[in-house]
Formats: structure tokens, sequence, C-alpha cells
């Protein structure tokens, strides 16, 4: 069977889907299957690292062939449109690692085992994917405000984006022989703290509009 898997945080990010498809009652925690959602399920994590990882852990299976991580994002890259959708194919957990006084070593500066960087996999050619912009990001518990850690991060990473959820969402799915991609839209830069500079509808709209298409896409190759 050929299922699509969409992993979001919050409700939010994926609204205007659920609209479309005439779907008025709010989504809860866990997995979601809506009948008007012809072979998608949609899994609602909450925010952050240990709760997409959790979540993922107990519904990740082998009946889904493609599984999307859904959501908005910040971005460091001036060069990326906010509204813009990217597909983001190598995400790092940037804050693994120790502080030496007031430097900070990278974890794989430190000679432990295991790894930060995780990527996209991807086989098939989406034509709804085609013209989307690949990128880099890094994943955050704290997302930056802070003109100075700004700065360091970015020579540490050289990131074109920060997420929440992207780098776990990644090492979750490792093993799964399925395509499984991460999908945001930027919603403001990263940069000192001014909400008022955001622009999260549009980010939401975007995403919103690109995951239909390929959700049509996915339908009519499995059909």
């Amino acid at each position: 069977m050929h299922k699509l898997l969409i992993v979001v945080a919050t409700a939010a990010e994926i609204t205007p889907l659920l609209k479309h498809v005439g779907y008025n009652t709010s989504i809860k925690e866990g997995l979601n299957t809506i009948d008007t959602l012809n072979h998608v399920d949609i899994l609602l994590t909450g925010v952050g690292m240990v709760n997409t990882a959790y979540h993922l852990g107990k519904h990740i299976n082998s009946d889904y062939s493609l599984i999307i991580n859904a959501g908005i994002c910040g971005a460091f890259n001036r060069h990326l449109a906010i509204g813009q959708v990217v597909l983001i194919e190598k995400d790092v957990l940037s804050e693994m690692g120790a502080e030496n006084d007031l430097s900070f070593i990278p974890f794989n500066e430190m000679g432990l085992e295991g790894r930060v960087a995780f990527n996209q996999q991807l086989h098939n050619n989406y034509t709804a994917l085609a013209t989307i912009e690949r990128v880099s990001g890094i994943t955050v518990n704290t997302v930056h405000g802070n003109q100075n850690s700004i700065l360091k991060v970015q020579q540490h990473f050289a990131a074109d984006t920060e997420s929440m959820e992207g780098a776990a969402f990644f090492r979750a799915c490792e093993g799964v022989q399925c395509n499984y991609i991460q999908m945001r839209a930027i919603s403001n830069y990263v940069e000192k703290r001014d909400r008022s500079k955001w622009n999260i509808p549009l980010a939401v709209e975007t995403l919103n509009n690109k995951l239909l298409e390929l959700i049509s896409e996915f339908n009519h190759n499995s059909n």
C-alpha cells in the first residue's frame, strides 16, 4: 500500500490543508487518519526534538512510502524570501557539544561516538518538488535572537535555516526504506527577535499550497 505521512509540530501549520479537504475538527496530538485525505495520515507531535522523536518512534512503520516533516522555520540566508518553501536536505543538531570557557567545541571535535548531522532520503523525482530550493539547516532547542550567538553558530555551521524539529525527524526516519523529506516555509529571518517582521500566515499558506500539490501528485501516482 502507498501511504503518505505528514509530520507536523503544531496544528496551525497544517490548518489550510485540512480546511481545503473539508475537515473542520481539531486534530489531536499523535496519529490522525482523516477520511477526506486519501492515503494520507497526519502525525501531530508538538514542538521540539524530543516530542518529534517520541511520536515518530511510536508511529513510523513500513506502511508509508513518503514521510514529510512539514512546518515553518527561520532563515539565516537572506537570499531566501519570506514565505519561500524550501527542502532541507541536511540538518544538524547544532547545540550538541561542550563549552570551553567562552568558546564552543562542536560535537564532532569531542572524540565521542555518534553523529549530529542527518540527511533526507529521496529516491523519487516528484514534479511538485522540482523547483524548490535545496538548503541546509540546524535544529535547536532555543531559537536564536542574539547577534553574537547568531554569528557564532553561523561560523560553525553556515546553515541556511533553523527549526526545532528537523534533525530529530531525519534521525528517527533512518533505517526506514522509504522517502523522507523536510519541507518548510520561511516565516522570518534569524535576527534580534521582532515578530512585527514575521509573516507566519504567508509561510503557512505557501507551505500548504505546496503540500496539496505534492499530495495530489502522490495520490495520482499511487492509483
